[in-house]
């Protein structure tokens, strides 16, 4: 950087300061916007399987295919913001989800919503990596970063309550398209606000942005997670092996290309920081632990609880409470302590909520679910928080955009993994259920659809078959949490031993 590029940052430093939280409030809307339609999704799904009537295969495409996308284009456009300005990007991104989320509210086929929960993980993948890039540098000094970041997760986990209780009372009052479109009145608050409050920041001297890189990612994640999901559903076979070699291939391809460019879509660099790995590797194993009993629990306090869509967004609150409290304090906690001791706790306490829920039954109480549920948050919440400002703090700023990107990389690889194995698993045991001999092939697919099938059999094989599917739905669901479990509990003993040592940033810049 020039002497005459230094003054500018510093100049621009202290212009900005006054404004940074006001700033940083326009940034969460965006992290609310993804988290809320993440969560209300579980919640729709019921009403969706109903009215578009999908196959078991679909309703995971559905349920996933966002997750795919967006882990195939968050590096490309962490980088591309990098390049073009974060807010920008951020800008665009948030105006075409907005738009989008039209599009997945009328939906009228399972391909249709297929393809709209793809077009939206395109728009998706603008956001998460320019928020955290921005704070990166709005919030120079540490611990204002920390605490920064800590309210950027806390959204994240307040938008995990928000959507499922806004999307409860939506789906009670109108049709299930309507939880989609409460994105938008957030989109133009952001946008409108954000043109006048976000400063723009990128890299000074970012060099050319590589489409052939752009394309190997895209297709070596998708065609791996692809893969992986076909080959947990339907069992190993020729078309997922051949996609997940192309996949493998692809990406082998865009790690050569990256050491080999000048100026890379991602600095391959950053993995030799021994910190910045772990947490990396932290994320996306205790995403994917997490992501298929998330994916299949709105089903359960539906379909087998009968809770409304409104009471069932209130019963998963606990979670996002226990979140926003942990990651408000996560920062001060792990410097007072230890990076480590903080990551390996919240992993370890995760891993212990989800054993205890192999104990589901159909008929399981509130507090223990709840209880679950609040562990799980708060851990959560002290892992992802710690992590972030270790993968934040751990490159220079003008390299935030890309590292952002590998930090939602992980994530959304976890998730796209997480609901791919484990949800397979669920999906798995449930089709082996032992119901009646006239059982609908439906009924056989989801639970959703054994329920929709019900209404049109006689009482006596309706009731039978419904008891033997929620029997089934609930085994599946506990064999799941308990391979999560395991997870979690293994990335907690791994936490331990590769974050030895870190720390976080204790002075100005």
């Amino acid at each position: 950087m020039t002497s005459i590029d230094q003054r500018t940052s510093v100049a621009e430093v202290v212009e900005k300061r006054p404004g940074r939280w006001l700033a940083l409030s326009v940034l969460v809307l965006a992290v609310l916007l993804v988290a809320v339609d993440a969560t209300v999704l579980g919640l729709a799904t019921p009403y969706i399987s109903e009215d578009l009537k999908p196959s078991g295969t679909q309703l995971l495409w559905i349920g996933d295919v966002y997750s795919f996308v967006i882990a195939g284009l968050l590096v490309s456009m962490g980088s591309l913001g990098d390049r073009i300005g974060r807010k920008k990007l951020l800008l665009v991104g948030a105006t075409a989800f907005g738009l989008i989320s039209v599009l997945n509210a009328y939906a009228t086929t399972p391909e249709l919503m297929i393809l709209a929960r793809a077009l939206l993980g395109v728009a998706g993948a603008t956001l998460m990596p320019a928020t955290l890039a921005l704070i990166r540098n709005l919030f120079h000094d540490p611990r204002e970063r920390s605490l920064a970041i800590g309210i950027w997760g806390a959204t994240a986990s307040a938008g995990t309550a928000v959507g499922p209780v806004a999307g409860g009372f939506l789906l009670e009052h109108f049709w299930w398209g309507s939880v989609f479109l409460i994105n938008l009145p957030v989109m133009v608050v952001l946008v409108l606000v954000g043109i006048r409050m976000l400063p723009e920041s990128r890299n000074p001297n970012p060099g050319p942005w590589d489409l052939t890189s752009v394309l190997l990612s895209l297709v070596g994640m998708i065609g791996v997670v692809y893969a992986v999901k076909e080959a947990a559903t339907h069992g190993v076979s020729a078309e997922p092996v051949a996609v997940g070699l192309l996949g493998a291939a692809a990406l082998f391809w865009f790690v050569r290309r990256q050491l080999a460019l000048p100026a890379p879509l991602l600095d391959m660099r950053l993995f030799r920081n021994r910190g910045f790995s772990a947490a990396v590797l932290a994320d996306l194993l205790t995403i994917l632990g997490l992501s298929g009993l998330v994916f299949f629990l709105s089903q359960y306090l539906q379909l087998v609880q009968g809770r409304g869509p409104f009471e069932a967004g209130l019963a998963e609150i606990p979670a996002a409470a226990g979140a926003v409290g942990a990651g408000l304090i996560a920062g001060t906690v792990a410097r007072r302590f230890s990076v480590r001791a903080v990551v390996t706790g919240g992993l370890a306490a995760v891993g212990a909520a989800l054993a205890a829920l192999t104990l589901l039954s159909q008929s399981t109480g509130y507090p223990l679910l709840g209880a679950a549920l609040l562990v799980v948050g708060i851990g959560a919440g002290f892992s992802f928080t710690v992590t972030a400002d270790v993968i934040l703090s751990s490159v220079p700023k003008e390299q935030a955009g890309a590292a952002s990107a590998v930090s939602e990389t992980a994530y959304e690889l976890g998730a796209a993994l997480g609901i791919a194995v484990l949800g397979s698993i669920v999906t798995g045991v449930y089709r082996d259920f032992s119901g009646p001999a006239d059982t609908p092939a439906a009924a056989r697919e989801s639970l959703g659809g054994a329920v929709e099938s019900a209404a049109g059999m006689p009482a006596d094989a309706a009731g039978a078959m419904v008891s033997a599917a929620r029997e089934a739905f609930v085994d599946g669901l506990a064999l799941a949490s308990g391979v999560g479990a395991v997870v979690l509990l293994a990335t907690a003993v791994a936490a331990w031993f590769l974050l030895k040592g870190q720390r976080l940033e204790t002075g100005s810049e």
